[in-house]
């Protein structure tokens, strides 16, 4: 009986260890850290008090390998924040076109709507990512998404004067 609450705990301490520093890994690129928390853990898809998951901080902080290596161990990579936001929303948001690479590339659903009713696109059109725009168009992306107010990639684009994306969206 010792021993069995022994491992309980054993097993509970490392649970709760693993979640508190898989959160810091993702952010700073700590490809060790992560290989032996999907080693040992097994459980990628965990959430911050925010809702964001190791890969999406991953992705928002640019920590490429660790984003491939949260990606090939299984992270759901449409998982989404308390926001409804994704990986692939915060990879448009921050210009960061290799993860958005990544992403596409790794099946993520390019069409998703945040819980505005925003997509990618959508944050392409707003943010003036002409080149992330293009890349989410020959990924299935679609222009007719509307937001919660009614407004398409297009409509967005055309109120930020983002002239480059109001020609891609044409």
């Amino acid at each position: 009986m010792k021993n069995l609450f022994f491992i309980i705990v054993l097993i509970f301490s490392s649970s709760v260890a693993f979640g508190q520093d898989i959160f810091s890994a993702a952010r700073t690129n700590d490809t060790t850290y992560v290989k032996q928390y999907i080693q040992n853990q097994g459980v990628i898809d965990t959430a911050n008090v925010r809702g964001f998951t190791p890969l999406i901080l991953a992705i928002y902080n640019d920590s490429y390998e660790v984003a491939q290596l949260l990606i090939e161990g299984g992270s759901n990579v449409n998982a989404q924040d308390k926001s409804g936001n994704t990986a692939l929303m915060g990879a448009v948001f921050k210009a960061y076109p290799r993860m958005v690479i990544l992403l596409l590339g790794s099946k993520a659903n390019v069409n998703q709507q945040n819980f505005n009713g925003a997509s990618a696109l959508v944050f392409a059109a707003t943010f003036g990512q002409t080149e992330i725009a293009k890349s989410l168009l020959e990924n299935g992306a679609n222009k007719g998404i509307k937001d919660n107010t009614g407004k398409t990639a297009l409509d967005h684009a055309t109120f930020q004067e983002n002239t480059a994306v109001i020609e891609v969206l044409k």
